[in-house]
Parts: C-alpha cells; structure tokens; sequence
C-alpha cells in the first residue's frame, strides 16, 4: 500500500509539472474551493457492517495548483465509533487529514478549457484521528491515532460556469498505528466508508471559477504581429488625407446626381438625331428599378406617344462600365425592360408600339460615370 501510495504522489506531481504549462497562471488566491460532506462508515474487519455503521459529517477546505493537482484540508466528526470501542460522548471522534487530489480525468483527457461535467479524482493523504472518552476495556490507552486515507471522488460539475461540485467518495481510513501497534498499513485496522459531498468553487481573478487555457504564443510571432501592427498603422496614417478627399469627391458626386435626378427635362427630338427623345431616365449603380423622381421622364414620353398615335418608340438600356461585361449586359437589358413595364402597366401605352433593347455597358454618353447608368428613347417612325 505504501508503493501505491507513493506512486500515486509522484504521478500527481509529474502531472502538476504537464499541465502547467497549458493554463494561465493563477493568482493567490484563485482556484480555492469550501465544501460541507456527510457518509458513513464502518470498520473492515471482525464486526457485522450493516449492524456497525457510523454516521458522519465534516468539511473541506481546498485549492487546485492546476488542473490536475490540488491539495486539501478536511475534517469528519462521527456520531458514533460501532466496531471501534463503545464512547460516551455526543461526538465520539475527529479525523482530520491533509490530502493530495490528483484529478485523473484531466491528467489523462486533458483539460479543455472548463471541467468537465463528470470528473474522476483521487484523493490520498495523512491525517490524525482522535477519540472522545474511552471504555474501560480502553483505559489508560492513548485515544490519538495516525490516520491514512485514499478514497476516489466521482464528481459532477454543476451550474453554467461549473461553481458547484456534486461528488459521490468511497474511501478506505487506514489507523496506522491503532491499538499500540507500529505504523503500518493493516487492513484489519481500517474502516471503509462512502461520503457525498458538495463544494462551491470560489471566483477567479481570471473572470470564471476555473482554470482558463493560456494562448501561447513564441517571441518571433510576437515580434512579427508587433511588426504587422505597426505597419498597418502606418498605412493608415498616410491614408488619411486621401480617405477625406474621396469623401469630399463622393459628396460632390452624389450632390450633382440629386440634381440631374430633380430636373424635369422637356421632351423634343434632338437636331442632331431625329429619333433620339430627350428625357432620359437615370438608375442607381447596380440597379435596376426606377427611382420615384424618374418617372417625370416616363411620363413625357407617354404624353409624346398619346399625341403622337402612330409613334412606336424603342427603349435603350445602358450600365456604366464598373463591373463585368456580363453583368452589364444583364443589367442594361433590365432597365430598358423596367421602363417599358411602367409605360405599359403605369401610364397604359400599348406593348406592342415599346421595344426594348440593352447594350451593355458605357463610358460615351457622359464623363460622369453615374449619367451612363440610363434608359434612352428613340422613336422609330421618324
């Protein structure tokens, strides 16, 4: 039992040294933890169990040094030692023991970020357990004993941020030099025991009731994300000036395509081009529908139709040349066919005398890139 027992000390500390290096670091007083405990016990050997159970209770008092090595202080009070001489007191004995807690499900699972919901840990350690009066088949014999405990907790982490630990603990609580005897591991001199138990886990430093995963990160690729940053900024200072000229440029830009959009253009056939009308309907960039303002030019050229009954007219679509050819294409064919629905649906000219045509994108009707994005008219029978 002592290799066991040194075994598993020397795995916890092995394990303490791993998973180090996988947390931020914790502060003082980060990672403690106070629980309340209640079981029963009864001893191993020589007594009928069911008839010599020992009720008890107790509290713990501990803080994890990393996610899978801790240390912790507890202490039981039994209501009665059945199997262990008959004692006249309320109380009839402590046991209060120092132990390691080596959480297993961390060591071997690896710790994720927060606990899991089910958790293996190991708990062992020294202790020293005292008795309250004695029988007089005990008289004169000393009523303080060297304790040992191992035990395993089967715990569940509770709540949205796992403050709350639920753990289930079978145990062994070996007395190591009981009855006068040397110190040793005597079965014979133990009691088994089961405990439930509830601990709250304190607040961090770090914001949460646990321990948080450290973003590592090696002095080259901080320099180079220092490196990075600077430039960025750097690039952005110089920036500055053209952002704020742009923005000027695009003021000025949208303020004289409110104005085109606000004019009520006279129709008339243009001198140089008989066929040719001279409203024009003008679309957003990338768009295809007809802005409120711009259906003043459909209407004049309904009322031009009206009286003019036998003029057929043909509709011209046009984009401007961002974009791919394609799209253009698309696009120019939808705003001659947006403004032959309006004629038709709107202002009740007859389809058949409207025929629609797209031809893409162009930058000639106009050095502003925004007055290529139009419909035109042209009507047919001059």
């Amino acid at each position: 039992m002592k290799k066991v027992f040194l075994m598993l000390a020397v795995a916890a500390f092995s394990a303490q040294a791993i998973s180090a290096q996988t947390v931020e670091e914790s502060e003082n007083q980060d990672n403690w933890y106070v629980g309340i405990k209640a079981g029963a016990s009864a001893k191993t050997t020589g007594v009928s169990v069911f008839n010599n159970i020992n009720p008890s209770a107790g509290i713990r008092v501990g803080r994890w040094f990393t996610p899978v090595f801790g240390l912790a202080v507890e202490s039981d009070a039994y209501a009665r030692t059945r199997g262990f001489g008959s004692y006249s007191t309320l109380v009839r004995a402590l046991n209060t023991s120092v132990l390691g807690t080596t959480n297993f499900s961390n060591w071997f699972g690896g710790y994720k970020g927060e606990p899991r919901n089910f958790e293996v840990i190991g708990v062992y350690g020294l202790g020293w357990g005292h008795a309250f009066g004695t029988s007089n088949e005990r008289e004169g014999q000393d009523n303080d004993v060297l304790t040992s405990k191992i035990g395993l907790d089967f715990a569940f982490n509770l709540g949205a941020n796992k403050a709350w630990q639920l753990y289930i603990e079978p145990n062994l609580v070996y007395g190591l030099n009981a009855d006068g005897q040397d110190i040793k591991y005597n079965f014979g001199a133990a009691a088994f025991g089961v405990n439930v138990g509830l601990n709250y886990k304190f607040g961090n430093t770090n914001g949460t009731h646990n321990f948080k995963i450290a973003q590592l990160r090696d002095q080259a690729e901080i320099d180079g994300l220092n490196a990075k940053i600077n430039e960025l900024r750097a690039e952005n200072a110089n920036k500055d000036n053209k952002i704020a000229a742009d923005g000027r440029t695009i003021a000025d830009l949208q303020a004289q395509l409110a104005a085109e959009k606000s004019k009520q253009p006279e129709v008339k056939v243009v001198k140089e081009n008989n066929t040719q009308l001279q409203p024009i309907v003008i679309f957003g960039q990338g768009k295809s529908t007809i802005d409120a303002a711009q259906y003043a030019s459909i209407e004049m050229v309904a009322k031009y139709m009206r009286n003019h009954k036998n003029s057929k007219i043909i509709v011209r679509g046009y984009a401007s040349p961002e974009g791919s050819a394609e799209i253009n294409e698309k696009i120019s064919i939808a705003r001659a066919n947006a403004v032959k629905n309006a004629l038709v649906k709107r202002y009740k000219i007859a389809a058949s005398r409207i025929t629609t045509e797209g031809l893409g994108a162009t930058d000639k009707l106009s050095e502003e890139v925004d007055f290529n994005r139009v419909a035109m008219f042209f009507d047919t029978t001059k």
